[in-house]
């Protein structure tokens, strides 16, 4: 009876560390299929790959709810699935899933105390927590403020949802302090549009604005043609600039997507999204 129990736990021993291995080289296998999807330049395969590759993310966080590169890939999945795909279609299933790449990001960060307790505290606090981070958590910090900041960005009518905008403006900044060029400027990027994307009353800043897409430029060197895109539609119709407008989307549209082949999804999206602003231009300005 003992043999046979010895037997049974071995086996149950040896299946558990199976699967913990088996879960954990899926990790370096996620990354490459990320990177590869990156690289494509065919929307619908893209667009199909991606909500799949998500849904087997989450699976494995199920086996391991707290492994932080898991919680990252679900995190930057969500939010570029978002604005990918899902934005010119349906705002309110967009902020949804931000939301859900926010959520992702944010327990990464929470594992910190401090940084979980100034969530809830003044911004002061909140920056101070954020201190305490280095480089290395740069990208989880990025992400989640993605996430976090693109949910509010589709809900301005809600007063709560604007008054959390410092705080992910806050993670944007310490995100420029600590790696300027993290994902192709994405900082700049980002405080770009929310500068440039709401009128001055609502904390709008066009110059602002202006000066984190020219550094975001010269950052990624004009080949992450995605930083046209939001030019044009934050900045330049906030401040009414329709020739800045025109020539934000015809250097998209007379780019190619394999300027940046790590990026030929991103710049694949960019011309769908620059033609579809484009036949928006009169009711724009």
């Amino acid at each position: 009876m003992n043999i046979k129990l010895s037997i049974f736990l071995l086996a149950f021993v040896f299946s558990g560390c199976f699967q913990q291995i088996a879960v954990n080289s899926l990790g370096g296998i996620m990354d490459d299929g990320f990177e590869v999807l990156n690289e494509e330049q065919d929307l619908q395969i893209a667009q199909i790959s991606i909500a799949s590759n998500l849904k087997l993310i989450e699976t494995l966080l199920r086996n391991n709810p707290e492994n932080p590169h898991y919680l990252l890939l679900a995190s930057m999945g969500y939010s570029s699935y978002s604005l990918g795909f899902v934005e010119s279609d349906s705002l309110e299933r967009a902020r949804f899933l931000y939301e859900r790449g926010k959520e992702y990001g944010m327990r990464i960060l929470a594992a910190k105390e401090r940084f979980a307790h100034a969530l809830k505290g003044d911004l002061e606090s909140f920056r101070q927590a954020l201190s305490t981070f280095g480089r290395g958590d740069v990208p989880a910090v990025f992400w989640t403020a993605v996430g976090w900041g693109s949910a509010i960005s589709l809900n301005l009518t809600d007063p709560d949802a604007i008054a959390e905008l410092p705080k992910v403006e806050a993670m944007m900044q310490f995100v420029l302090r600590e790696e300027p060029s993290y994902f192709h400027g994405g900082a700049h990027f980002f405080l770009g549009t929310l500068a440039g994307s709401r009128p001055k009353m609502l904390g709008g800043n066009p110059d602002s604005s202006r000066s984190h897409f020219e550094e975001c430029l010269k950052i990624n060197g004009g080949k992450f043609l995605m930083t046209y895109v939001y030019y044009a539609r934050s900045y330049a119709v906030q401040t009414q600039d329709r020739e800045l407008f025109g020539k934000c989307l015809d250097k998209v549209d007379s780019s190619s997507i394999d300027i940046l082949p790590g990026a030929r999804l991103s710049n694949a999206i960019a011309k769908n999204k620059a033609k579809l602003l484009r036949s928006k231009t009169e009711e724009l300005f």
